[in-house]
């Protein structure tokens, strides 16, 4: 209902004959020359809701942006320009709503958008002390020129100019003003108001204000606690009790109470009492940024950076990365993203169980669902920090490089003979069966020509690190559970070394390295020792590969998002499973059937002979799981993966600043068991569900 309705015909009348003469007077009486004045009447009248800008009617309100874990409700940060999140006159305690009428404009609910009293008091006072040292502004012209000053449309030299005391910028703040209180109504005005006005120390509006002095909601605001925050915003930085003059704050407060107690909302008794009261702060800082996560939780900082990666890279938010940046900080997003803090804490848990925060080396460990690429956690022995490392120490402990998901000039790592997945899945997809054989020598010389130290007789030539236990007849089940070079490198040989550098494409292995991507674009047919992984990757390309494995051949792109809702509450369609099929249920099943070798289980066929990392099955026990080791050249990596059908996990130990650095073999059992030990975790509580069984007769992809 117009708000006209409930306002008295005297009212308006005196609003629009004061408008142009009396207002003016408040600034010129003092700032400007008699002749001025002249003709200010002519000038102004009363405005319309037409000719409003677009943001009085609709205010483009900076929001900050709230980052949350799976539950919707733990903290991971915040991104914010402004710390501002608008909330409901109905979240906001009514004394609250109260106090800042009585500290800025008793007659709020009297008045049409101006005040003929306030215009007529404020000239009195400033003409008899000759400055400008009382003014005249309603809550709605505050609220006008707030607006007006933070308006993204406008431009710079527009926003100054609507806080500039001249007389035409006052008339059209007035103008304004009462095409307002036209249309909209006393509370929604006054909810505008709280929610743009600025509380000083870095808080816009009360919902920020309320968490940055408080540490409460602003539905949970005592009347000592509002009756201090209604009295900053008139001098927001200089009287804020944290950083400001606590004696200005305290007189602030009184002047308050006391309005409060003339205007009848509180008792004489209860300003005295409030007024006795010490501060009683209860400050707190808004983090901002990946950067400003919880001290006790700054290796989320990671995740929160693949998020930010993440977003960077949705048209959703913007045409540009500048534009989806700018999304994220002002856009007022309720982001609840997959992080699960009891797989994370496990995942950081068996990381420094490893290495601890001080050495080199690292082990950064990421974990996937399966069927929607979620990604439960992205945890490594660092602090995500900006701090000063010690001298001597490049990159630990603290670091903020993306050294689990890559990126920002992280290529990652090589994950030896992981890789052997890819070119199993591209021969199941030939046709070829798992009973595939061959007797596989100590060394085997290739067709690729090769001068390298792999090479024999001016070919590829790789070989056996184990030939005792590895050599002789294998077929796909007892060649990837012992994992055995030559049997690999042979199947390789048989399909092409193309069609597995595309398979691990389909599933999501991406090749950062320069050296990677030229290789794979114009060499993947030669590429002969692609197989035995001596291609970088991270651990969560690499989990979410055999995450495809672990859903039957569908891969889902990596994505940390569980919901996205805007500022007003409405769902994006951003973050959601994006799923294809990349390879038949039947080879995905095939592939799986064979991966339960290496970690110590009995394949469907029972064709198992010996593991690699057997202690995985010992720690999963009770559950289907299927997984395989790797070690790149002279055992500078060690990898483990590992899944289920409910959850896959990577791990690789590196130093991630010197890859000369080598880990070495002895560290590939606690890799293995670090991986596992963070699987339980993510699986508790689920119901143990098994790896189907291969068919009988492949149908490829």
């Amino acid at each position: 209902m117009p708000s006209t309705a409930r306002r008295s015909g005297l009212t308006s009348l005196m609003t629009l004959l004061l408008c142009g003469v009396a207002a003016g007077l408040v600034v010129a009486a003092v700032a400007f020359p008699a002749s001025a004045l002249s003709g200010l009447a002519l000038r102004a009248a009363g405005g319309s809701w037409d000719d409003l800008p677009a943001a009085l009617k609709s205010p483009p309100t900076l929001q900050a942006s709230y980052l949350y874990a799976n539950d919707g409700t733990t903290l991971i940060t915040t991104f914010y320009d402004e710390n501002r999140k608008a909330v409901s006159l109905s979240a906001i305690a009514p004394v609250m709503r109260k106090a800042i009428v009585a500290a800025e404009d008793t007659r709020f609910y009297q008045h049409g958008g101006v005040d003929p009293r306030g215009v007529l008091r404020a000239l009195v006072a400033n003409g008899s002390s000759g400055a400008v040292s009382q003014g005249a502004s309603t809550l709605t012209m505050q609220y006008v020129r707030n607006v007006l000053k933070t308006d993204p449309s406008l431009t710079p030299q527009e926003r100054a100019d609507a806080t500039k005391d001249t007389v035409g910028r006052k008339i059209q703040e007035m103008q304004y003003a009462t095409a307002l209180e036209q249309r909209l109504s006393k509370d929604e005005i006054l909810r505008r108001y709280l929610n743009i006005a600025y509380f000083g120390h870095g808080a816009y509006g009360i919902y920020a204000a309320s968490r940055t002095y408080f540490s409460v909601p602003p539905n949970r605001l005592t009347l000592r606690q509002a009756a201090l925050l209604a009295g900053l915003v008139q001098s927001p930085d200089a009287d804020n009790p944290v950083t400001g003059d606590r004696k200005a704050a305290l007189q602030r407060r009184s002047y308050v109470l006391d309005s409060m107690a003339k205007a009848g909302d509180i008792t004489r008794g209860q300003a005295r009492k409030a007024k006795a009261s010490p501060l009683a702060l209860n400050p707190s800082a808004t983090p901002n940024d990946c950067v400003s996560v919880p001290a006790n939780h700054n290796d989320w900082g990671f995740f929160c950076d693949y998020v930010k990666q993440w977003w960077d890279a949705q048209p959703a938010f913007g045409r540009t990365v500048a534009q989806r940046e700018q999304a994220l900080r002002q856009g007022g997003y309720k982001i609840v993203t997959s992080l699960d803090p009891d797989t994370q804490r496990e995942a950081l848990d068996q990381s420094l169980s490893v290495y601890d925060y001080d050495n080199a080396r690292a082990l950064p460990i990421a974990v996937v669902q399966p069927g929607t690429g979620k990604v439960s956690a992205l945890a490594v022995n660092r602090h995500f920090s900006l701090a000063k490392n010690p001298d001597g120490q490049n990159g630990y402990p603290n670091t903020t490089a993306q050294l689990i998901a890559g990126g920002g000039g992280v290529d990652g790592y090589q994950a030896g003979s992981t890789f052997k997945m890819f070119t199993m899945l591209a021969a199941l997809s030939a046709g070829k069966p798992l009973s595939t054989g061959f007797d596989a020598p100590g060394r085997l010389q290739t067709k690729w020509p090769d001068s390298g130290p792999a090479s024999c007789g001016g070919y590829y030539c790789p070989g056996n690190d184990n030939p005792s236990w590895m050599d002789g007849y294998r077929t796909m089940w007892t060649g990837f559970g012992r994992s055995v070079n030559t049997y690999f490198v042979w199947l390789e040989e048989q399909i092409g070394a193309d069609k597995a550098v595309a398979m691990a494409k389909k599933l999501g292995i991406t090749f950062r390295a320069d050296s990677d991507a030229q290789r794979a674009a114009h060499e993947a047919d030669s590429w002969g020792s692609f197989t035995l992984g001596v291609a970088d990757t991270t651990p969560l390309d690499l989990a979410n590969a055999y995450a495809t494995v672990a859903a039957q051949g569908k891969y889902c792109a990596p994505t940390p998002i569980v919901s996205i809702t805007d500022a007003h509450g409405d769902r994006v369609s951003a973050g959601g499973p994006d799923c294809h099929r990349a390879v038949s249920k039947g080879v995905a099943a095939a592939a799986a059937d064979a991966a339960r070798c290496p970690v110590g289980q009995q394949a469907a066929g029972g064709h198992c002979d010996g593991g690699t990392a057997t202690e995985v099955g010992s720690i999963l026990s009770g559950r289907s799981v299927g997984g395989k080791t790797g070690s790149s050249e002279n055992n500078a990596t060690e990898t483990f993966v590992g899944f289920t059908p409910q959850i896959a996990a990577a791990g690789i130990a590196a130093n991630p600043s010197d890859p000369s650095d080598y880990v070495g073999s002895g560290v590939s059992a606690a890799v293995d068991r670090a991986v596992a030990q963070t699987m339980r975790t993510a699986l508790r509580g689920t119901t143990s569900t098994e790896l189907p069984a291969p068919p009988a007769r492949l149908t490829g992809d």
